[in-house]
């Protein structure tokens, strides 16, 4: 799928303004350290802008393509799963992205999971303080 192409492409070169189209302006992001989705192009764009900076050594491993059953509405939609390896904070983290696919080929849900424990607890973390630090969400209080 030449959406899935061009995600690739843009995340590996760290490239946030090519990756403003390729959501819907509905998109949810479905995270490994939260429990609700991360919803609408904003907020998402806003997540990989933390992300892009988050990640060190972040490269795309390999792809499988289908159909899935969103979490939305429960439909099947087109569906790619990008496999990856990254770094953060000095923990190594295994990963996948499952993109899903509206009828124009946009990105309508993405999931993305990791492991190990360590460093999906390493990830939480440091995208947390990174969207805090760029006001996108308010900082927790103990």
């Amino acid at each position: 799928m030449e959406t899935a192409d061009r995600f690739k492409a843009a995340v590996e070169k760290r490239d946030l303004g090519a990756l403003d189209d390729l959501f819907t302006e509905d998109v949810r992001l479905y995270s490994p350290v939260k429990f609700t989705p991360f919803e609408g192009r904003v907020m998402v764009l806003g997540l990989f802008g933390v992300l892009l900076r988050t990640f060190e050594g972040f490269h795309y491993i390999g792809r499988f393509d289908g159909t899935a059953e969103t979490s939305a509405d429960g439909a099947e939609a087109p569906s790619e799963i990008l496999m990856f390896r990254a770094e953060v904070q000095g923990k190594q983290i295994h990963g996948i992205d499952l993109l899903q696919f509206d009828d124009a080929g946009r990105i309508k849900e993405f999931t993305v999971m990791v492991r190990p424990q360590s460093a999906v607890h390493a990830l939480g973390e440091a995208v947390l303080a990174g969207l805090v630090a760029d006001g996108l969400v308010p900082e927790q209080q103990p």
